[in-house]
This record gives C-alpha cells, sequence and structure tokens, in this order.
C-alpha cells in the first residue's frame, strides 16, 4: 500500500464535515443518544465476536437529512476483532399518505487490536442503501444495499421486513434477508437467504415515565456455504452459514 493511499481521508469524514458547516439553524434540527445491550452481535445472520456486545449511538437530524455513529463492542476480550464502529448518513422524503423513501450510506470500520488506523482508505468498506417504508395501512419495509467499495464483488443485499401481529402487548415482525450473488464478504455462492427470523419487542416499564425496550430475536442463516469455504473466513467477523442464533437485546437512551 503506497504513503499516498494511505494518508487519505475517508469519504464519509468529508461529507460529515461539509454537512455540519453549512447545516446552520436548520428547522427540525435534534440530537439523540442512546445504547443497546445485545446477548449477541447477530448481522445480516452473522455473528460478530461471538459475545454479548454494547452498541452505542449518536443520531444529529438537520430537517430530512440525519447523521449518525453506531457502534458495536464486545465485552469479550476474545471478541474484539469484530469490534465496529460506523458512520452513516440517511436523507429521508415522506409522501403524503405516510410512506417513506429514504437514500444513504454508511461507512464500516472495525477497529479490533491490530486493524488499520482510522484514516487507511482501505480499512473502510462503503455501502449504498435505499429503502422504502409503508403507510400504516401496508407497514412493510424494504431495504437495498450495495458495498461500493473494498468489496470486489460490490455485494447486493436485500430485506424485507412486516410486523406480523401483536400478543399482549408483545409486538413480533418478521424479517427475510438475503445476498443477490456471489459474494466473498457474505460468503455465498451464489443467490442465498441469509437472515431469515422473528423478532419479539416490549417495553419493559420501570416507572410511570421511564420503560426499557426488550427485544427477542430468532435468526436463522439458510445458506449453505460448502464448509471448506466457511474455514476459510475470520472467525471474529466472517460468515456464518447455515447456523440459528437466539438473541436477546434492551434499549437505554434518556
Amino acid at each position: 500500500m503506497s504513503p499516498t493511499r494511505s494518508a487519505r481521508i475517508p469519504l464519509f469524514a468529508l461529507v460529515l464535515a461539509l454537512t455540519l458547516s453549512i447545516a446552520g439553524p436548520v428547522r427540525g434540527q435534534s440530537a439523540s443518544i442512546g445504547a443497546d445491550v445485545v446477548s449477541r452481535y447477530v448481522w445480516r445472520g452473522t455473528d460478530f465476536g461471538e459475545s454479548m456486545s454494547v452498541q452505542p449511538a449518536l443520531t444529529l437530524g438537520f430537517g430530512d437529512l440525519e447523521v449518525g455513529a453506531w457502534g458495536s463492542y464486545s465485552i469479550s476480550a476474545s471478541g474484539a476483532g469484530a469490534n465496529e464502529n460506523d458512520i452513516w448518513a440517511t436523507y429521508t422524503v415522506t409522501a403524503s399518505n405516510g410512506s417513506s423513501f429514504s437514500f444513504g450510506f454508511t461507512d464500516y470500520y472495525f477497529p479490533g487490536p491490530g486493524a488499520d488506523g482510522f484514516f487507511v482508505t482501505d480499512a473502510h468498506i462503503l455501502e449504498l442503501s435505499a429503502s422504502f417504508t409503508g403507510p400504516e395501512s401496508f407497514p412493510i419495509s424494504l431495504y437495498a444495499g450495495r458495498m461500493s467499495r473494498n468489496d470486489p464483488d460490490n455485494s447486493l443485499y436485500l430485506e424485507a421486513s412486516v410486523p406480523v401481529s401483536t400478543f399482549e402487548d408483545v409486538d413480533m415482525s418478521l424479517t427475510a434477508g438475503m445476498v443477490a450473488g456471489e459474494s466473498d464478504f457474505y460468503g455465498t455462492e451464489g443467490t442465498a437467504f441469509v437472515n431469515l427470523g422473528i423478532s419479539a419487542s416490549k417495553d419493559l416499564v420501570i416507572t410511570d415515565d421511564f420503560a426499557v425496550p426488550v427485544t427477542v430475536s430468532y435468526i436463522v442463516n439458510a445458506n449453505r456455504l460448502a464448509e471448506d469455504d466457511h474455514m476459510d473466513h475470520d472467525h471474529d467477523h466472517g460468515p456464518d452459514p447455515d447456523r440459528a442464533f437466539l438473541v436477546f437485546g434492551f434499549s437505554l437512551s434518556p
């Protein structure tokens, strides 16, 4: 890697700096902070770190534009290789019927022990995305994300989720996520479902003014990758073919 390439500032840093410098007093400015605590960090059918994780988040809103930082940090030293620190931005257009379209990007960075420095361009993976959320009468959510940097396959991930029912104040939803083609990043040899799941959530009421959202998810990675291929990947954050997870989590925010 040449010194010039290593010294490049990541694209997201330039975008974020420009956004903050021109935002000014925009109507609808907002800021939020919080964190999730999860028994396992399972992302699109892959377990990152094989450990309980804490996932802090910071979000800034400027009207229809949101920018934020999100991270995941294993509480176990053995899972530190899967630590993650992302920067993202989305722009949302809302229709009169309540449906919305969003366009954005996420810059993925994994600051595990021995990882490349934050300002090394090759240490970042960039994903461009588009999503749709239906109105209350048709509450489906659709997502499409394509890796566009440091992924030679330009992997395309597609996901749909929909609420299915409520039982005694427990909200339930179904999710189906697939990779559209061969991808070393996701560990697929062709089109495959990597994220099939059902989630149940309910607020744990602590006081009249404070409740903690609690979620349990059952997730299946249905991709049947050959075992020899699977063993070639880094266990900390490589693909998890043909595996199931039961994940518990709760969220905290002021």
